[in-house]
């Protein structure tokens, strides 16, 4: 469960190399692309620029290199051709990177355009959420200060956290334990080590918890309609507190 040095270090490696997919995907303006070429773009420059592997491809039979998960869409949006990004959405680029053996996770909400208040609020609420979490991890804190930290900005601000899907430790398999939700009470839950290596991604919505699966088995959606918006990142429990490992250009945590 824990990694070596030598382990974290690769993993070091196809973080910043995922932050810099992000960079990339910064620089585009968004409304009018549709979310496969969003996909395509982004599956080009892992594979031929950055060398790497787009590790969603072919994992559990998904074909694309990311989701893209707009509006109400809570997480696992499939790219589509026909799906037009418009000018006031909001969308989610879930991305995972594998280079030397080593998979990095890590998403982000974008705003396409202008974007209503009410949605900006949503989104930056979320982010700091994000960070509340990455701020609980230390050795010898326990998992549900994670979830806590995490659910307590959520509520505090008036939304709600999705308690059906979670972070996850992360390494040479994309999906490794431990299961990391983003609710919880403190001083419960695994006790974290220095060494562990996990994704923190909280999935925050403007109305109810619940979601529902759509027909193509993949799409996860807000039950009440309303938007839904998630931050992602790869962090390691260091021996005084954590690292973010896809921490991108011109981020930094948040008090």
């Amino acid at each position: 469960m824990t990694k070596r040095p030598e382990e974290i270090a690769l993993m070091a490696e196809s973080g910043k190399l995922l932050a810099t997919v992000f960079g990339h995907l910064d620089q585009l303006n968004l409304i009018g692309m549709s979310t496969m070429q969003v996909n395509d773009l982004v599956d080009s420059f892992i594979v031929n620029e950055l060398k790497a592997r787009p590790a969603s491809k072919g994992q559990y039979g998904y074909a694309y290199a990311l989701n893209s998960s707009r509006n109400s869409v809570v997480c696992h949006g499939v790219p589509s051709a026909t799906e037009i990004l418009q000018d006031g959405d909001i969308v989610n680029f879930d991305i995972t990177l594998e280079k030397n053996g080593f998979i990095a996770d890590s998403s982000k909400t974008y705003l396409v355009g202008e974007v209503t208040a009410s949605a900006k609020r949503l989104v930056q609420v979320t982010y700091e959420a994000l960070w509340k979490g990455i701020k609980a991890v230390r050795p010898g804190a326990r998992l549900g200060d994670i979830g806590h930290a995490i659910e307590s900005h959520a509520k505090k601000n008036g939304y709600s956290v999705v308690r059906e899907y979670c972070g996850h430790g992360i390494g040479r398999e994309m999906h490794e334990p431990p299961q990391v939700l983003h609710w919880g009470r403190p001083r419960t839950g695994m006790i974290l080590k220095e060494g562990m290596v996990f994704t923190i991604e909280p999935m925050i919505n403007q109305g109810r918890h619940d979601v529902e699966t759509e027909d193509d088995g993949w799409t996860v959606v807000t039950i009440d309609g309303k938007l839904s918006a998630q931050f992602e990142h790869t962090v390691v429990v260091t021996k005084n507190g954590v690292q973010v490992l896809t921490l991108r250009a011109g981020e930094k945590a948040l008090n």
